[in-house]
């Protein structure tokens, strides 16, 4: 009796829809992570990720891009040899759908500490005080838009330990330093700040938005920053079909 008069008590009947509830959610994001495992699997960059991880140091030389002059048409130097595996928007693992990567990350075929970055444009260099393995570079007239201004960020400078490979004419406190396009900034590492997942050598190259105020924003939301690939002259867009390294005339893909 005392079961009975438990089932019809209202209390039993709020956990009751609130345990269906928080089981239905669950599914729910199951039934999503599952979908983004099958999209990564039969994604044709996935693929060349999976021979990146797997491949030796020649399997890997196949996939890396060296542009060290601007494409046809384009403002900015690639700042980095390597695979670009990772594109903008790109809404693959550590990032998602609501969250898509700000940039593009350069993956690296050496240890750290030996793929030089370059300045792909010319700008004033800031390196913030607590700043160990990342550089912003302030452009006053953005070349595409040149009322605008922007900021380029190049960041995982520095092995997972935090020793910088930044070039020492940048130690932490630089402000607004002048350097041509094609000034060697540093080396790529493997540097994640305290994260504990690890990650490949690589440079994440962003473009970031002034605020207005001759200050950048915060690179971290995806709507602060700008699609890189006019500015590259490469289709660098996840969401190009014939997204791929190289020059093409058509960067965005918009056909």
């Amino acid at each position: 009796m005392k079961l009975a008069a438990w089932l019809r008590n209202p209390q039993y009947r709020i956990l009751k829809v609130g345990t269906l509830g928080l089981l239905t959610l669950a599914f729910l994001y199951l039934a999503y992570r599952a979908a983004s495992y099958w999209r990564y699997l039969n994604d044709p960059n996935s693929q060349s990720f999976v021979q990146w991880a797997t491949g030796d140091a020649a399997e890997r030389e196949s996939l890396v891009t060296v542009q060290r002059d601007a494409c046809p048409g384009a403002p900015f130097i690639l700042p980095a040899d390597g695979f670009i595996g990772l594109l903008y928007e790109d809404p693959r693992g550590p990032y998602s759908l609501l969250n898509p990567h700000q940039g593009i990350d350069i993956f690296s075929n050496s240890e750290p500490g030996v793929t030089a970055v370059y300045a792909a444009y010319d700008g004033y260099v800031t390196r913030e005080e607590s700043w160990r393995s990342s550089l912003i570079m302030r452009v006053p007239e953005d070349p595409l838009h040149p009322e605008n201004s922007i900021w380029l960020y190049y960041t995982h400078m520095a092995d997972r330990a935090g020793n910088d490979f930044i070039e020492e004419a940048f130690p932490p406190g630089t402000k607004e330093m002048f350097v041509p396009q094609g000034t060697l900034l540093g080396y790529t590492g493997d540097y994640n700040g305290t994260s504990p997942r690890d990650v490949w050598v690589h440079l994440h190259f962003s473009i970031v938005k002034d605020d207005g105020n001759g200050r950048y924003t915060n690179e971290l939301e995806f709507t602060n920053t700008l699609d890189p690939s006019p500015y590259l002259g490469m289709a660098l867009n996840y969401n190009c079909e014939s997204a791929a390294a190289g020059c093409t005339p058509n960067p965005l893909c918009d056909s």
